[in-house]
């Protein structure tokens, strides 16, 4: 767009992401826009604060109005064994390989609440190889991190869970997993033991070492095109040499510059594998 052609809405938007990098550290300058200025608008709204401009100013004044406006962009949407036909396709294609490693090390990246990492480890621990296994769990907002930690869900979301379990190829029952108390399914604490939670941001922190997996469904989409694409290397950095990349639905390494440092596994299911 020619200089002098934004208007004032997107110049405000700006300046409020500028000044939250300034003051917290939180970079969400390269965030798809349109995502991050409809999570903003609808905290607008709730706020009574007529613009951006005035959002900018409380938010950098009150420390508990921000981290509201953290938890409104954070990526918290997810369930466990979400899309079923990839954790099917993970247990038949990956699994068997992965198995004959003597350790294996896995990056949850963007693990919200955790109900996707924990999937994994039912996954590991039905294949009899959870016991040599280390996941790490990142997510760079530490109120979702803390959830995940917690491994406290709501029971009435159990049900979804559980049909989604199934169809992936669980070969119990999701019920032999979490105690239900109340309201709530709290998972068995078996299931932490090999998980190490931590803060970590895509935008500006660096790779983890020697990963044998990572996992990072969902995320890139809300991401735009430099910043998928510094996201991208990060995560070839961060695997060991044919290390796998595991991707939403939605998301494609076809337009990334380093899409030739991976090959298609399973293409359907958005699953990667690094070659060099």
């Amino acid at each position: 767009m020619v200089a002098g052609m934004h208007n004032i809405e997107d110049i405000e938007l700006q300046l409020l992401l500028e000044a939250i990098y300034l003051k917290y550290g939180y970079d969400f300058r390269d965030y798809a826009r349109a995502s991050v200025k409809r999570r903003l608008t609808h905290r607008l709204a709730l706020s009574g604060l007529q613009s951006f401009s005035e959002m900018q100013h409380v938010a950098l004044r009150d420390q508990q109005y921000f981290e509201q406006i953290l938890l409104d962009l954070s990526i918290n949407v997810t369930e466990m064994f979400r899309d079923p036909s990839f954790y099917r396709a993970l247990r038949s294609e990956i699994i068997p390989v992965l198995k004959t490693y003597p350790f294996i090390k896995i990056w949850h990246a963007g693990c919200a609440s955790g109900e996707e990492v924990y999937s994994m480890a039912i996954l590991l621990l039905e294949e009899k190889m959870y016991n040599r296994c280390q996941i790490y769990a990142t997510d760079f907002n530490e109120v979702v991190l803390q959830q995940a930690q917690e491994a406290i869900y709501p029971v009435e979301k159990m049900k979804q869970y559980s049909t989604n379990y199934l169809l992936a190829g669980g070969k119990y029952s999701l019920a032999d997993y979490y105690t239900a108390s109340y309201n709530l399914a709290i998972l068995h604490q078996e299931l932490k033991k090999n998980i190490l939670f931590a803060a970590h941001n895509l935008v500006t922190d660096g790779a983890f070492g020697e990963m044998h997996l990572i996992m990072c469904r969902n995320v890139l989409i809300y991401f735009n095109k430099e910043l998928q694409s510094r996201v991208v290397k990060l995560f070839a950095d961060s695997l060991c040499r044919q290390g796998f990349l595991c991707l939403g639905s939605k998301e494609s390494l076809r337009f990334s510059p380093y899409a030739d440092f991976f090959e298609e596994v399973v293409p359907h299911e958005k699953i990667y594998r690094k070659k060099i």
